[in-house]
């Protein structure tokens, strides 16, 4: 409440940033895997076969943004463990990449890919 409107939208374009590129790797390959899983056994896939085409996409989708969610998922939160505040998209990339390397965008990949999978 004390930040009003902009508060609500905070980590709005991040978002969108993130769900472009993942829509983008997702549903092509739903797609394809539903394509050469028919091809293979010479009939349309069942739905339930359509549906682990879309778990396996919408999984793999998930590991490859990953990146992309830490980054949304700090400005929304707006500050550090410490408080400090984050100053745009790119003030945000450049501290987590000093808390720990590349290896820092990667939090939270299990639990990402797996809920993405199963949902």
């Amino acid at each position: 409440a004390r930040e009003g409107p902009g508060g609500f939208y905070r980590g709005y374009f991040t978002t969108v940033a993130r769900e472009i590129p993942f829509s983008l790797i997702q549903f092509p390959l739903y797609e394809g895997g539903k394509k050469r899983w028919s091809a293979y056994q010479g009939y349309q896939v069942s739905a339930i076969q359509a549906a682990l085409c879309g778990s396996a996409a919408g999984g793999f989708a998930a590991a490859v943004t990953t990146p992309l969610d830490v980054v949304k998922t700090r400005l929304m939160l707006g500050k550090d463990a410490e408080g400090v505040a984050y100053k745009g998209t790119m003030d945000t990339v450049k501290r987590i990449y000093a808390e720990g390397g590349a290896n820092r965008f990667l939090s939270g990949l299990g639990p990402r890919t797996m809920w993405i999978s199963i949902g």
